[in-house]
């Protein structure tokens, strides 16, 4: 009964509820654990409407406090989810303690996972004990051979797989799931992206697989060409496209016809975003989450122990610093976990420098520079002298940030390689 009641509160699963109802995205989950060929994500960015993209990045504690400050400026907030702008369960440890969080303060609630599904599974029984009521999972395709062309690589298991291999462990993954939320009474939403030449016809099929699994609606959503992706020249599809695809899927599962293709930092009404939540995110992303008695050092990239001057990713070792009644002494060089394990190197180097308020680069990638700032390392990008850094940081002075223009660019390859930055 309690299930029943709380669907008729959440705009993205009950039309009615859209104009009356508000959500919010609370962006926790950085990492993602596929390439998709349409997916660009974006972790600083408040000018693109779409999945995958956020002006922050929030730790679990600071999640809490900025829904508390959410919740005080909408009085009809009834939503929580967690939707990127990575893969919630590539950041299972992030995206379970935001959910205890927000459960002990929020109870009442509604809590909602959006997830391309691959590692779901181990935490089913999790989420519906944290009260997770809804779930989306996006499934392109039930054909392997049309998946391969959509997803660029998946990670499972440590391990990257391409093609038709990858593609295939990625649907058994996502099939598996559906009937086992089901089972822990836990609706299920399937949002398929049309891709004009690749699975427009074939989204009838997914609509149709699924609901023999227990699914119970559909989401079928219009391809945004995205720049730096695979499908970046691929056309939008047009309306005929569009109405004939939803209108056969709608034969096999109800349709939901009114998604707003949310951002994963998304609060408010659909449609209808609240004003000043950039700015409000942006505040308590920046909150410390430490005592920074605990964290005396700061780490650098550099060749020669004088100037901020090395690339993160080329880095095999940091110069680790502190401040003393001298000035900034030199404690140890430190060395980098190696390259080839793609994210995990910047998790590795995240606990590596657990006793580092910060880490000043002259370039760095967006996943480690996210993964390591919601690790409480702050990243700074800068050029000049180091002790023109270590000033600014102890001394709470402005750092010259090195400018776009000079900056080393990481972009599509720094993130398609599956690698990481170097």
């Amino acid at each position: 009964m309690e299930t029943t009641e709380k669907k008729h509160v959440h705009p993205c699963f009950d039309e009615s509820a859209k104009h009356s109802h508000a959500r919010v995205h609370l962006p926790v989950a950085p990492k993602c654990n596929i390439q998709c060929n349409y997916c660009n994500r974006k972790y600083d960015c408040v000018n693109e409407t779409r999945p995958g993209v956020t002006s922050s990045v929030l730790a679990p504690f600071q999640a809490a406090d900025y829904l508390k400050a959410l919740d005080a400026k909408l009085d009809n907030l009834s939503v929580v989810g967690i939707a990127g702008p990575g893969d919630p369960f590539a950041n299972p440890e992030e995206t379970l303690e935001t959910m205890r969080s927000v459960k002990s303060i929020f109870p009442d609630k509604i809590f909602c996972l959006s997830t391309n599904g691959l590692d779901l599974e181990p935490y089913i029984d999790e989420i519906a004990e944290l009260g997770v009521s809804h779930v989306t999972i996006t499934i392109n395709a039930i054909d392997p051979t049309i998946s391969a062309k959509i997803y660029k690589w998946i990670r499972y298991n440590k391990h990257v797989y391409r093609g038709l291999e990858g593609a295939r462990i990625l649907l058994e993954r996502q099939l598996t799931c559906i009937p086992l939320l089901k089972a822990k009474g836990i609706t299920v939403k399937i949002n398929s992206i049309i891709i004009p030449g690749i699975n427009e016809d074939h989204i009838p099929e997914v609509a149709r697989k699924c609901a023999e699994l227990g699914a119970d609606v559909i989401n079928c959503i219009p391809l945004i060409p995205t720049a730096e992706t695979g499908f970046a020249d691929t056309p939008k599809p047009d309306s005929k496209m569009i109405f004939k695809t939803r209108t056969l899927a709608s034969e096999h599962l109800k349709l939901m016809s009114h998604c707003a293709r949310c951002r994963a930092d998304a609060a408010g009404l659909l449609g209808q975003d609240l004003e000043g939540t950039h700015a409000l995110l942006k505040e308590y992303a920046s909150r410390p989450a430490f005592d920074l008695a605990t964290r005396p050092y700061v780490a650098v990239a550099t060749h020669e122990g004088l100037l901020v001057n090395l690339h993160l990713g080329e880095a095999t070792s940091l110069y680790i610093f502190k401040q003393s009644p001298k000035g900034f002494q030199l404690v140890e060089e430190r060395k980098t976990p190696i390259p080839g394990a793609g994210d995990q190197r910047w998790v590795d180097m995240a606990r590596s420098l657990n006793d580092c308020r910060a880490i000043l680069v002259s370039g760095v990638g967006e996943n480690p520079k996210t993964i390591l700032n919601s690790c409480n390392v702050h990243v700074i990008e800068m050029t000049g002298l180091i002790d023109d850094g270590l000033d600014g940081v102890y001394n709470n002075k402005p750092i010259r940030s090195i400018a776009k223009p000079d900056a080393f660019k990481c972009g599509s390859g720094c993130k398609g390689n599956a690698q990481g930055c170097a």
